[in-house]
C-alpha cells in the first residue's frame, strides 16, 4: 500500500508542477505549451521507476511491463490490434455523434476543413487558396495519422508505464480486475486536471464539467487499453493504441460542415457519445473472458533442455 500512496504522490504532484508554468504564464496559450505537455506525459513513468527502484526494489523491466515480449508473432499481433482499435473507435464516435445529431458532416466537399484551412491562412496573413484540391489534404491527413501513432508512441509509453505498465496490475493484486480498471482509468482522468481545469480537450465547458468528463473518458478508454495491456502481457499494445488514439482525435475536423460547432463533452470520443461503442466493447470482452492474464507460454520441453545446454 505504501508504495501505492508514493507512486499517486509522485505522478499527481509533478503533472501539477510541471504544469505550474501554464498557471503562471497564458494558460494553454503560453509558447511552450507543447514542451510543457510532454515533460507532464513523462510523470507517470518517472513516478513508477522511482517506487519500483527506491520502495519495492524489483527488476524494472518486467516491474514496469516491459517485458515479457516474446513470442514475438503475438507481440506484433497485439501491436497491430493496439493500432487498429483506437482508430475504429475514434471514426465510430463521429458516426454516433452525427446519428444523435451532435455532429454535422461533410464528406463531400470537405467544408469544415476548408474553413479550418482559410482561417490558419487568415492569420498568418496568407490570401492565396490551396492549389490542389481539398481531397488530396483530407488523404494526406489520414496518412498522417499513421505515422503519428507510431511517433506517439513514445511520449505515451511516459504516461502507460505509469498507468497500464505499473499502477494497473498493482491495483489488479490488491482489489481485481474490475475494480482496477475502473480506479486506474479515473485516477489517470484526475491527473489530467492541471490542463483540463485551463480548457484543455473541453474549452467550452466549465472547468468542473470538463474534468468530470474527462475522467469519464479517461476510464471508458481505459478500460480497452486495460484489456490490451492484461492480455498482451506488456506495456507496449496499450502506449500504441494511446498514441494511436492522441494522432486520430482530432479526425472530427477532417468531416466537419463548415459554419458548425463541436461540443467535445457530447461528440467525438471524448463526449458522452463516443462513449457508446467503446463500452459496449469493453462489455463483450468482459462477457468473453477476455481481462483474463493470459496463459503464460511455455516453450516445448525440447526446446528448454536445448536452451539449457
Amino acid at each position: 500500500m505504501r508504495a501505492l500512496w508514493v507512486y499517486l504522490a509522485i505522478s499527481l504532484g509533478l503533472s501539477w508542477l510541471v504544469a505550474l508554468p501554464l498557471w503562471l504564464g497564458d494558460g494553454l496559450e503560453t509558447p511552450r505549451f507543447t514542451l510543457v505537455a510532454l515533460a507532464m506525459m513523462c510523470t507517470p513513468a518517472l513516478a513508477a521507476f522511482v517506487v519500483v527502484r527506491f520502495v519495492e526494489r524489483r527488476p524494472l523491466a518486467r516491474s514496469l511491463g516491459l517485458v515479457p515480449v516474446r513470442p514475438w508473432g503475438r507481440f506484433f499481433a497485439w501491436m497491430g490490434l493496439a493500432f487498429l482499435v483506437p482508430l475504429l473507435l475514434v471514426a465510430a464516435a463521429l458516426v454516433v455523434a452525427a446519428a444523435f445529431g451532435l455532429y454535422t458532416t461533410d464528406l463531400t466537399g470537405f467544408s469544415g476543413l476548408q474553413e479550418t484551412i482559410d482561417a490558419q491562412f487568415a492569420a498568418l496573413g496568407v490570401t492565396e487558396e490551396l492549389e490542389f484540391p481539398i481531397e488530396v489534404l483530407v488523404v494526406a491527413q489520414l496518412a498522417n495519422i499513421v505515422v503519428g501513432s507510431v511517433i506517439n508512441l513514445v511520449p505515451a509509453l511516459g504516461e502507460e508505464i505509469g498507468w497500464r505498465g505499473w499502477l494497473l496490475p498493482r491495483l489488479t493484486d490488491r482489489y481485481g480486475v474490475l475494480v482496477a480498471v475502473l480506479l486506474s482509468g479515473v485516477i489517470w482522468g484526475v491527473w489530467h486536471a492541471p490542463l483540463v481545469l485551463l480548457g484543455y480537450n473541453y474549452p467550452d465547458a466549465s472547468p468542473l464539467v470538463a474534468l468530470a468528463t474527462m475522467v469519464g473518458f479517461c476510464t471508458v478508454t481505459g478500460a480497452v487499453f486495460s484489456w490490451l495491456r492484461i492480455r498482451s502481457g506488456n506495456v507496449w499494445a496499450p502506449a500504441l493504441a494511446h498514441g494511436s488514439l492522441n494522432a486520430a482525435a482530432g479526425m472530427h475536423v477532417l468531416f466537419g460542415a463548415a459554419g458548425t460547432s463541436v461540443d467535445t463533452t457530447q461528440a467525438t470520443i471524448l463526449g458522452w457519445s463516443g462513449w457508446i461503442v467503446p463500452l459496449v466493447l469493453v462489455a463483450v470482452l468482459a462477457a468473453t473472458g477476455q481481462f483474463r492474464p493470459r496463459p503464460a507460454v511455455v516453450p516445448p520441453t525440447s526446446q528448454v533442455s536445448t536452451d539449457a545446454a
